[in-house]
């Protein structure tokens, strides 16, 4: 799993607005995707209204847990898991898992030891390997074992956030916003609002104090984490064991990884803190049919989003998505097979890339499924039927599913000029993306009104950006096609960037032909703003023919989602009004819990195991003899005579996970650690609207499994012993 591919890394959206000239969205990434023309999908409706396409669909009723299990520690369930599990865990139960568990970027992790011992992903720790690595050193591919606590190597800019304290500030921010001033000014009395909290309780306590919106504004909680920066590195495995399978297993199972790591939190005084509240490690992990937790920071999903907003996504911004996608992962990898010497710099770029494509191929399948949409369907039935039996919630909240769909139709006749004419983030030019900085740099130096030393940094950071000429050429290439497609042969814009050429010949003639791919030129043309505000360079040209176009285009997006985000917050109160926190809020990347059963499913006209073994390691190495993505280290290819390749390695269960758990806990209902979140299949991927459990499963390491590995294929006997509670020091 990689960044935007697997839980924990897929929702990076690649469609963001032009930040630096200030168009920034405050809903959620991803929101910037055109209208494809003739993309409604089969058998679904149409796009035509939210009431309208609500009746076209079969009348089906909804599941109990269609909108998820990802509980807050604020409103755990507790009478649904005596009635579920016969199992009503304790206050103290609650505080140690909430306490044990951590926050890394993008990722989860957990205490597992008194001596600040934290467990998480392989692929959670790989940037980190890449840090510590010293000169002649590849940590990734080799694996790294601190012999010693002197030997772990400190991470740069690493950090670990433990949840300590949870604030209810609802009433604080509900109360800042004055529905008689327009629209854009009550997103900014609320977007104050919560800053000047954050400030403040960050200030008194002397934590990091986030304040979170959950039902879609429905309610707000503020978040204060202890955070740690001392992150040392102690064990990463070999790339090829922590991501066995590589790409084509992603998101599949049955599953065969050691996707795990170690790292140690160490305290101001350079000594391992001490984490009183830890997981205890079972070494035996779970059986089929157990029940089990998981507890982590899943990322976002959009469950509480109305039918209007679910359809735009399947017949509007999963379409472009995926299609961005298979252009830059085609460009890339031949790019890399062109020229092999990139490709240790470009892989995981790579390899994030066709992640991300096969997960929104596989939520783009699930908003095309017509059961699941009825489903969703149901539940705004439903709650609309409650609304409207309730005479004073119909005359608040009765006409807002309408006007939301009013909103994304009026979304929908802009986004192809968004996003036709961005020109920012990793699928698109790093020239343009450079010129447009370039453009703000030259403004601000110009207006008089920017301290020296801001703009001597941002200069900096200008002249350090590295472009390679030859695969910029190829992306630009591929955007102006982008153009084409969105925007058709004769818009101006495009008649005017191509002329009579083709785009692979028009992106030749802008990146040759500019200053700005190479670092001496771009130096020089610094020097002088004016010269940059002249955009005589042809980068700059090319930018400055788009710029006046996406300004207009992004305020009218900015004004949209403004509006937009004002009625979904009001529909999340009639939401709150309705169930209250019988159902839980979408995911934010805050702490939850989540939980399920270890259990098996029907694929592909059989049974997938609920438990695999490291027997099914080495049948996928030799039955793929010669493939890169299922061969093994040298020490998995002759294992010691003490090693048990009947150990469990994986296994699935009915956890509701997404983007963020990665690195998660899984835990019995005696606390103790019996698994390890890396994954979830192919057929989890609709979760991001919809939870089913049916097929879907989120995957996990063993924990009788990574107990194996470290014990008999790396020796690392000081960490077995330190996680069997045989040694407290």
């Amino acid at each position: 799993m990689v960044h935007f591919g697997s839980p924990g890394r897929r929702w990076v959206m690649p469609t963001a607005a032009l930040v630096v000239f200030g168009c920034v969205s405050r809903s959620q990434p991803g929101a910037l995707v055109p209208t494809i023309v003739g993309t409604s999908s089969r058998d679904t409706v149409v796009v035509m209204g939210e009431s309208r396409a609500v009746e076209m669909l079969p009348a089906v009723e909804p599941g109990r847990f269609d909108t998820g299990k990802m509980w807050t520690f604020e409103n755990p369930p507790l009478d649904y898991f005596a009635e579920a599990y016969a199992f009503r865990p304790s206050e103290t139960w609650l505080t140690r898992l909430r306490l044990a568990a951590l926050r890394l970027p993008n990722c989860t992790a957990s205490f597992v030891s008194p001596d600040g011992l934290v467990l998480t992903n392989h692929h959670c720790a790989r940037e980190g390997a890449t840090a510590v690595a010293k000169e002649g050193e590849d940590l990734i591919t080799n694996g790294f074992l601190a012999a010693s606590r002197a030997e772990e190597r400190r991470v740069p800019g690493l950090y670990v956030d433990q949840l300590v304290e949870i604030h209810d500030v609802t009433a604080d921010v509900q109360a800042a916003v004055d529905p008689t001033r327009d629209e854009e000014q009550q997103v900014e009395a609320r977007d104050s609002t919560m800053e000047e909290i954050q400030r403040r309780l960050s200030g008194s306590r002397g934590l990091t104090c986030e304040v979170t919106s959950l039902y879609h504004g429905g309610k707000y909680s503020s978040y204060c984490y202890r955070r740690h920066e001392d992150v040392r590195l102690v064990f990463i495995p070999e790339l090829a064991i922590g991501y066995f399978g590589g790409d084509p297993d992603n998101f599949t199972y049955p599953r065969y990884v050691l996707d795990m790591s170690f790292l140690r939190v160490y305290g101001p005084d350079g000594q391992p803190v001490r984490s009183e509240t830890f997981l205890a490690w079972s070494d035996s992990g779970p059986v089929v049919g157990e029940p089990v937790f998981v507890v982590g920071n899943p990322g976002s999903t959009s469950r509480l989003n109305t039918m209007a907003q679910l359809e735009y996504r399947r017949d509007t911004q999963e379409p472009f998505l995926v299609r961005l996608l298979e252009s830059r992962v085609a460009v890339l990898g031949k790019y890399m097979a062109d020229n092999p010497a990139t490709r240790d710099t470009y892989i995981n770029d790579y390899f994030s890339l066709t992640n991300a494509l096969k997960a929104y191929r596989g939520q783009l399948e699930g908003l095309r499924t017509p059961a699941l949409m009825a489903r969703k369907a149901g539940f705004e039935r439903r709650f609309r039927e409650a609304v409207e039996r309730d005479s004073a919630l119909s005359r608040q909240y009765g006409g807002l599913w309408d006007e939301i769909s009013d909103i994304r139709r009026q979304i929908s006749l802009i986004s192809p000029t968004l996003n036709a004419l961005n020109q920012g983030g990793m699928l698109r030019s790093r020239t343009l993306e450079t010129a447009a900085r370039m453009f703000q740099y030259a403004r601000l130096a110009g207006g008089g009104l920017v301290p020296d030393s801001v703009l001597s940094s941002m200069r900096s950071e200008l002249e350090g950006t590295s472009i390679d000429p030859v695969l910029d050429r190829r992306i630009l290439a591929a955007q102006l096609e982008d153009a084409v497609a969105l925007l058709g042969a004769r818009d101006p814009f495009v008649t005017g960037a191509l002329g009579e050429r083709t785009p692979a010949a028009a992106a030749a003639a802008v990146i040759e032909g500019s200053a700005i791919p190479d670092s001496t030129r771009r130096s020089a043309l610094l020097q002088d703003p004016s010269a940059i505000l002249a955009g005589t360079d042809p980068a700059l040209q090319f930018l400055q023919s788009a710029l006046p176009r996406l300004q207009q285009a992004a305020q009218e997006y900015q004004s949209l989602t403004a509006a937009e985000e004002l009625r979904t917050s009001r529909l999340a109160r009639a939401l709150f009004d309705v169930y209250g926190t019988s159902i839980p809020p979408d995911a934010t990347f805050t702490p939850r819990l989540a939980d399920g059963v270890v259990q098996s499913y029907q694929y592909n006209g059989t049974e997938a195991p609920a438990l695999t073994t490291f027997y099914g390691l080495y049948d996928r190495h030799h039955s793929h003899a010669g493939r890169e993505e299922w061969a093994l280290p040298d020490r998995w290819r002759n294992p010691p005579a003490a090693f048990d390749p009947g150990t469990p390695l994986n296994f699935v269960s009915t956890n509701d996970i997404t983007g963020g758990n990665s690195g998660s806990p899984v835990v019995n209902r005696d606390g103790e650690l019996v698994g390890l979140i890396f994954d979830g299949n192919i057929e989890s991927l609709p979760g991001e609207f919809i939870y089913t459990t049916e097929t879907a499963r989120a995957i996990a390491v063993h924990s009788a499994g990574i107990l194996e590995a470290l014990r008999d294929m790396y020796r690392a006997t000081g960490i077995v012993a330190e996680l069997t509670g045989s040694r407290r020091n």
